[in-house]
């Protein structure tokens, strides 16, 4: 295909989508402004939504695809218990893996070394470095991979 074309294309395809453009899957969805480490892989169908607050992520860090990084809970105010969205900050540590489907909503922080399972949802959580983190809701299993790291 003609490069012209490609970029004409793209430049539609973000428009209607209304996602800006990044460099880890044109199906990731950025809103806000993240910290984002050197040699993490994100992949497509994920969001990262650090709009209003914040969100670190460290390096080497592996984000499967369709994971939900959100700093944002409406679920007070869409029942009436709340006027506002609450918004808190996310933390992730480097040399993490997180696993297709997880939702890290705000108040998690995930320590360095560390293995969050498929399907996983964490919520104002502290998980120690080199844990392994599994289920809904979230069994951590503290320095699963401690052993298996020299020192």
């Amino acid at each position: 295909m003609h490069e012209k074309y490609i970029k004409k294309f793209e430049k539609l395809f973000f428009k209607l989508i209304n996602n800006r453009k990044n460099k880890y899957h044109p199906l990731v969805w950025i809103n806000g402004n993240p910290k984002i480490g050197k040699n993490t892989y994100i992949g497509g169908f994920s969001e990262i939504n650090a709009k209003n607050s914040q969100i670190k992520i460290g390096n080497n860090c592996d984000i499967a695809s369709f994971v939900s990084i959100n700093v944002a809970d409406s679920h007070l105010r869409c029942i009436g218990l709340k006027t506002k969205i609450e918004k808190k900050p996310i933390a992730i540590g480097n040399n993490v893996f997180v696993g297709s489907h997880c939702a890290i909503l705000g108040g998690a922080k995930v320590g360095d070394n560390s293995v969050i399972a498929a399907g996983t949802v964490l919520r104002n959580i502290k998980i120690p470095a080199y844990s392994l983190v599994i289920g809904n809701p979230a069994k951590v299993k503290s320095g699963y991979y401690k052993k298996k790291f020299k020192k």
